[in-house]
């Protein structure tokens, strides 16, 4: 009787091949998936670009008309324009970060220098200079130095960096300036704070951004990848020898791994941004962004296993199908299995629901260990040379640690959903 091949296309739109029970990768719907991604990303750009022209043409009008420039004046408008160019972020949260930074850099180092500018004042002359050159010195010094720490780096270097500008402007003009220190001050201030709120509405309120909306997406994006590139690996090792060589690319399953390994950075970038921005759909103000980085982590130790299985397997392709044969059955069922596990974990985090872990994930994993176990049977290897006993094992240890890890990532999954209030079926 002749195979029936269907087409079944999953949650986040790719397509896999399923012939008699048994997966087909296809690396094409992988492809197709991430050019439709890219298309997106590139709209946001454009959106992104007009907005920051609409805010640009907006804080221009101090300069363009004249009752607003004859308020404002030259120097103090252009603190409002500097401030929109440098806060104006790609995400929300970006910019709410940067904002925030620039305006709490600002009151504490203005109101800082301020008080150092009146405190100096009251000794003139030489002995002016010197007090204003002393505390810029130390407070500079200090306000670098916590910029070294990881922690303060990580969140509030802009911060600080604001903090040391304005600080050594405001101190070091009250010297030579004959307008009063706290009227510069809180004219700057003022344009500073106006330039913010016109980016924060803009950015807000205006086909805003998320972060957190990028990083949930690409979070549930490297599960699908995951679970196809695991089963590209089992399929091109499978596979009888010279067939269907044009459907699998090699360069599929090893690219969609390299791409999870090398989004650790862009990760942490994205949670930070989260974790400044308000309420918005389905995302709250304690939302637990941290999680994301813990299982962002134990992806990409997945990533690694399955990288060193496609290595293991690659290294026995040589072997002739009837080595392969007596454990190709219970490798195939246990990859169909474990690819499962991994696209329901992250279906769950997409759909915000707690995963069915004991009633279905947990015993499948169980299961799959002890087919492990019985694939390197002396019953099965009792005929195959030393050598070939150790391509088998190896490989099938491999599997081991990649059930393992996915009995880790289950628990990082769990924990996200009762962190989250995720709902339950």
């Amino acid at each position: 009787m002749a195979s029936t091949v269907i087409t079944i296309t999953d949650v986040v739109g790719a397509t896999r091949k399923e012939e008699n029970g048994k997966f087909r990768f296809s690396p094409v719907s992988v492809v197709s998936l991430l050019k439709e991604k890219t298309r997106k990303h590139d709209m946001k750009k454009l959106i992104h670009s007009i907005k920051v022209g609409v805010a640009l043409v907006i804080v221009s009008l101090l300069y363009l008309l004249d009752p607003l420039y004859g308020q404002v004046g030259d120097n103090n408008a252009m603190w409002a324009i500097m401030t929109v160019v440098v806060i104006f972020e790609f995400y929300a949260g970006a910019t709410l970060s940067k904002g925030l930074n620039r305006g709490i850099g600002t009151v504490l180092g203005g109101g800082l220098g301020y008080l150092i500018a009146i405190f100096s004042q009251e000794f003139g002359g030489v002995g002016n200079s010197i007090i204003v050159g002393i505390c810029v010195f130390i407070f500079g010094g200090a306000a670098t130095y916590t910029r070294l720490i990881p922690s303060i780096k990580r969140t509030y270097d802009y911060g600080a960096m604001i903090f040391i500008l304005t600080f050594s402007l405001v101190a070091v003009s009250g010297f030579r300036e004959d307008q009063n220190v706290m009227d510069i001050t809180r004219e700057r201030l003022v344009m500073i704070v106006l330039g913010f709120v016109i980016c924060i509405c803009t950015s807000l309120f205006v086909f805003p951004i998320w972060a957190s909306d990028e990083l949930h997406g690409s979070m549930v994006a490297k599960f699908e990848k995951l679970a196809s590139s695991f089963e590209g690996c089992l399929e091109e090792h499978f596979r009888l020898d010279g067939k269907d060589n044009e459907e699998i690319q090699p360069i599929s399953p090893f690219r969609i791994c390299i791409e999870v390994l090398h989004s650790k950075s862009k990760d942490e970038s994205l949670i930070n941004f989260a974790r400044w921005e308000p309420w918005h759909g389905k995302f709250g103000l304690s939302y637990p962004w941290k999680q994301y980085q813990k299982i962002g982590d134990v992806l990409r130790e997945l990533t690694v296993l399955i990288l060193s299985l496609k290595v293991g397997l690659k290294s026995s392709a040589q072997d002739s199908m009837a080595l392969r044969h007596p454990y190709k059955q219970p490798c195939e069922a246990i990859g169909s299995s474990l690819a499962w596990t991994i696209r329901e974990l992250g279906d769950s985090i997409k759909e915000m629901r707690r995963c069915q872990s004991e009633a279905f994930i947990v015993p499948k994993l169980k299961s799959a260990r002890q087919e492990l176990s019985r694939v390197v049977s002396i019953s099965k290897l009792e005929k195959v040379e030393d050598a070939d006993i150790l391509k088998i094992a190896s490989s099938v240890a491999a599997l081991i640690e990649i059930v393992e890890k996915l009995e880790e990532l289950v628990k990082e999954v769990e924990e996200l959903g009762e962190l989250a209030s995720f709902c339950r079926n």
